[in-house]
C-alpha cells in the first residue's frame, strides 16, 4: 500500500468529519448524513485497486 493513498484517505476522513460536525451543529443532520455517505463512497473509489489486489491474492491463495 502506497503512503500517498493512506494520506488521501486520512485527508478525506478529516474533511468529512469537520463538515459533518459543522452541518450537525447547524441543524442540517440530513445533509450531514449525505456528506458522510459521500465520503465513504469516495474512500472506496480511492481504494478500489487495493481491494481488487486483495481479492486476487485471496483467489490465488485458495486456488479459486
Amino acid at each position: 500500500m502506497n503512503i500517498s493513498i493512506l494520506l488521501k484517505v486520512v485527508g478525506v476522513g478529516l474533511l468529512v468529519a469537520v463538515a459533518h460536525q459543522i452541518l450537525s451543529k447547524s441543524g442540517r443532520e440530513d445533509l450531514a448524513t449525505w456528506v458522510s455517505i459521500g465520503g465513504i463512497v469516495l474512500v472506496l473509489v480511492l481504494l478500489m485497486n487495493e481491494i481488487t489486489g486483495l481479492f486476487n491474492s485471496i483467489r490465488t491463495a485458495f486456488g479459486i
